[in-house]
């Protein structure tokens, strides 16, 4: 057994390597002080936390710069051994090996970070034992106000929300909204203190999950903390298969879920697919023939498509419906489809995937965000099977996710409804508030003001508590609207795409958007039959895909009926093909909202992350974004799953889906 003395020697050793390395790195190679981080410390709001266990592993510096330059940024002692400053050190080695450090020491916390006030040796000698936990007297600094709408300080303050329902420092996280995740997945709230068991049942799962991940290789990712990484396997897997941890069944779920963490970890990067990829990059041919996989109609692609509501009654499920329909005309007897209304339970979507996975489904879709929960699920239970979701901003790598560049459509039809419009006023339906419907409103409002400038695009909802559209739109007489984009299954009316109203009453189509889900499918299944559904895996590297294609694919497009005089056919031909050539688009040049210029003239043109994630609304726009609260509950389940960044920190509501 080593000496105490020993003990030290190996202790310096590990301080003079980090010590070393923060050099050769550029950073200070001692424990940063806090006192220096905050000069105004004194004017700053401190509140006694008590005397609580805490985290070694967030204990990062001192409180003062006296003792700094004894110790690398580890806690690893850096003086001789024949130092007064080794004598002790060695002396509390000693101690602790005979009887245990037992007294608390004194720290500081600030923004989730603990600094040492007292204690800074006794912190050095349990961290080079590897011990998890400290006892220490906490006082907490609170961050000054000025600095809330800083996404740390925001994050900062959602956590004490979480301590104080849980009195739980060692989970943090580096995304807005993760605590009230966290929180749902566990059943409870962040509203009133958890019971004994709840948060006794949370931190065992999370210290379980915690040796297993750390001894796995998640020490490798340094961008995201361990409580991020739960999230993302608890996305995976049900949070009750925690409570009484098994080290191996967690060992076994990481390894098929890396990539998943990976993608976490690099920022929930998404690859964005503008046009299909049908074909294979082959390197040798003879070998990717052995290899590929054939279909006939001895052996058919099965795919199954799983919607969450009834395709006689929902005008977006009947939509995939008809694609689906078309999906089997196109590639008869090779291809064999299934379409099965899911209701929104974990049991029935598991039960139709098991299912499909008995009957050799190859690729399974589903046609909506709320749906994607379940299908990660079920993606990483069935890794041979193929996911699908239509959604536009969802970063996985067990489910790729498909979309259409609508705003193309909707930027045809404002050019359209202005050409015809008498009075500069137009009314606009929009459907959830959700990452890329807002581009749909802001492209129709430039394609409606490059024709006429004085034209108002008067905007309101399809999914709002207290208003019906229909409503709002008798109320302010328009005679020009945009209605919701698609035609009820059943009891079909002319109240959807671009239609007048005349003065009496009568509604007459004008145009409409296409969505070309036949077609879509089509380039999909194609991918596949061509074997190259792999391909955008590797290029992608730790990246998700989504599918996002617009007219030059024939996924999206526009239909005009007669009425329409042929000079503004003639326009809006000429502008199409800009848009399939890529030579036009509505967000180059200046782009103005109701609060200012978002860009200038000679700013480049918005990439599809800024035009994914709009949040903003044109300068001739008329209207807000709702808030959440004015929403329906079953649009509340539609934006929180589709992930819009104005509703990171709102609170979930259970709620039953309702047919738009």
């Amino acid at each position: 057994m080593a000496t105490a003395q020993e003990e030290y020697i190996k202790a310096r050793k590990l301080g003079t390597k980090e010590y070393q390395k923060a050099l050769s790195e550029g950073r200070y190679p001692y424990l940063p002080a806090l006192d220096h981080m905050l000069e105004k410390r004194a004017t700053l709001n401190e509140v006694p936390v008590g005397t609580i266990e805490i985290p070694i592993s967030l204990i990062v510096g001192t409180v003062t710069t006296g003792r700094q330059e004894s110790f690398a940024r580890n806690f690893m002692p850096l003086l001789a051994p024949d130092t007064e400053f080794g004598t002790k050190w060695i002396s509390l080695m000693n101690y602790q090996t005979e009887h245990g450090i037992n007294d608390a020491i004194t720290v500081i916390e600030f923004m989730g970070k603990f600094y040492v006030q007292e204690g800074n040796k006794r912190v050095s000698v349990m961290r080079y034992l590897e011990q998890p936990t400290i006892l220490a007297n906490v006082t907490r600094v609170m961050p000054p106000q000025s600095e809330e709408e800083d996404k740390e300080v925001k994050i900062y303050y959602e956590f004490l929300k979480f301590f104080k329902c849980t009195s739980i420092y060692s989970i943090t996280f580096t995304e807005e909204g993760s605590y009230q995740k966290l929180a749902t997945v566990a059943g409870q709230t962040l509203e009133e203190p958890w019971d004994e068991d709840a948060v006794k049942d949370l931190r065992s799962a999370f210290l379980a999950f915690s040796k297993v991940y750390a001894t796995t290789g998640g020490k490798a990712y340094t961008t995201i903390t361990t409580g991020d990484a739960f999230l993302v396997y608890l996305d995976m897997y049900k949070y009750d298969s925690l409570k009484i941890p098994v080290p191996e069944e967690i060992k076994k779920n990481l390894s098929l879920i890396w990539k998943e963490i990976r993608i976490r970890a690099n920022g929930n990067q998404i690859v964005f697919s503008e046009e299909p990829q049908l074909q294979k990059k082959t390197v040798i041919p003879i070998i990717d023939n052995i290899m590929k996989k054939t279909y006939s109609e001895q052996n058919p692609l099965k795919v199954l498509f799983l919607y969450d509501g009834d395709a006689t009654k929902s005008r977006w499920i009947h939509g995939h419906e008809e694609g689906r329909k078309d999906l089997e005309e196109v590639f008869p007897g090779v291809v064999k489809t299934l379409a099965c209304d899911c209701k929104d339970t974990e049991e029935e979507f598991e039960e139709a995937v098991e299912a499909a996975a008995q009957d050799g489904a190859d690729l399974i879709i589903t046609t909506s965000p709320v749906q994607m929960e379940f299908a990660l699920k079920a993606a990483v239970k069935y890794p041979k099977i193929k996911f699908l979701n239509c959604s536009v901003h969802l970063s996985h790598e067990a489910v790729r996710t498909y979309y259409g560049r609508m705003y193309e459509a909707k930027f045809l039809l404002g050019m359209i409804a202005a050409t015809i419009s008498k009075d500069h006023r137009i009314g606009y339906v929009s459907t959830y508030p959700i990452c890329g419907n807002i581009a749909n409103i802001n492209a129709f409002a430039i394609g409606a003001s490059m024709v006429d400038p004085n034209v108002k695009i008067h905007l309101t909802w399809s999914c709002l508590r207290e208003e019906t559209w229909r409503e709002y739109v008798r109320e302010n007489q328009f005679s020009v609207v945009s209605g919701p984009d698609l035609i009820k299954p059943k009891n079909a009316d002319n109240e959807y795409g671009l239609y007048t109203i005349g003065e009496d009453g009568e509604v007459t189509n004008i145009a409409f958007p296409v969505w070309n889900w036949g077609k879509y499918y089509e380039l999909i299944v194609q991918t596949i039959l061509n074997d190259a559904w792999d391909v955008e895996s590797a290029d992608a590297k730790d990246s998700a895909i989504n599918y996002w294609w617009g007219m030059s694919s024939g996924v999206i497009d526009i239909y005009q009926c007669d009425t329409i005089p042929y000079e503004t056919l003639k326009l809006v031909s000429m502008v199409r093909k800009g848009l399939t050539s890529d030579t036009i688009n509505p967000f180059d040049g200046e782009l103005r909202s109701q609060d200012g210029v978002v860009k200038d003239a000679l700013s480049p043109r918005l990439n599809n992350e800024q035009i994914i994630n709009m949040n903003w609304l044109c300068d001739n726009v008329v209207g807000s974004i709702p808030t959440f609260d004015e929403l329906t509950e079953s649009a509340q389940k539609t934006v929180l799953a589709n992930g819009m960044p104005i509703v990171s920190n709102i609170k979930p509501e259970k709620s039953e889906t309702t047919e738009e």
